[in-house]
């Protein structure tokens, strides 16, 4: 009888064990589901832009059905903002690798160029589906919101390299060249997506002439 309510109690132990460990497991699979999706939607919204995406869409191209997405997402909205609050970590860390201040006076102008341009070019070139969602007239209010800091903090650094550059340049100068610049980058950057190989190469180095030519003068 002693034996048999100890293996009982080492049942019951082996049990509450066995009861631990799950929560962990579904925790782990329900995060690999969700990257799933949101894999999957990036690749749908980039196809077909945000109007015409559907969660059916998303769902076949994660490869399940739409009631396991609606498991994790209500609707096509909660997966933009989750995809759109994924982009705006991944393009900080870009913009962080991108606009290093030590670099902003001791570089050449090419050299610049080349810090500030190529990680931010990375970041565009491996999520198609970010210009889907944030390059909008109408973006839904969430998104904006989700963005909006992020375009403020670019803009930000813009500045700051352009003072650091020029120094004696005047606060209005300095805001409206580096909001140009933007403008000349994001006018390029779809070019340089839609492109491959060596051509893709070709229009990052047309991307920084033009964006050389027009810095040239006034922070070289």
């Amino acid at each position: 009888m002693a034996e048999a309510a100890e293996a009982a109690g080492a049942g019951g132990r082996g049990a509450r064990a066995a009861q631990g460990a799950p929560p962990r497991r579904r925790q782990a699979r329900g995060e690999q589901r969700m990257a799933q999706i949101l894999d999957a939607s990036a690749v749908v919204f980039a196809r077909a832009g945000y109007e015409k995406t559907t969660t059916i869409a998303i769902a076949a191209e994660a490869g399940i059905s739409p009631g396991s997405l609606y498991q994790f997402f209500s609707n096509k909205e909660a997966i933009a903002q989750a995809l759109a609050d994924r982009f705006v970590g991944q393009l900080r860390a870009a913009h962080q690798e991108a606009f290093d201040e030590a670099h902003f006076t001791s570089a050449t102008l090419e050299g610049l160029l080349d810090r500030m341009v190529d990680p931010i070019v990375a970041f565009n070139v491996a999520n198609p589906g970010f210009k889907a969602l944030f390059a909008r007239t109408d973006m839904p209010a969430g998104l904006a919101d989700a963005a909006r800091p992020v375009q403020s903090a670019m803009l930000a650094r813009v500045e700051a390299m352009i003072g650091a550059r020029a120094p004696g340049l005047a606060a209005e100068e300095r805001s409206r060249t580096a909001r140009v610049g933007i403008q000349i980058f994001q006018a390029m950057v779809p070019l340089v997506v839609a492109a491959e190989g060596d051509e893709r190469a070709a229009m990052v180095r047309e991307l920084k002439r033009a964006l050389h030519g027009y810095l040239a003068g006034t922070i070289a």
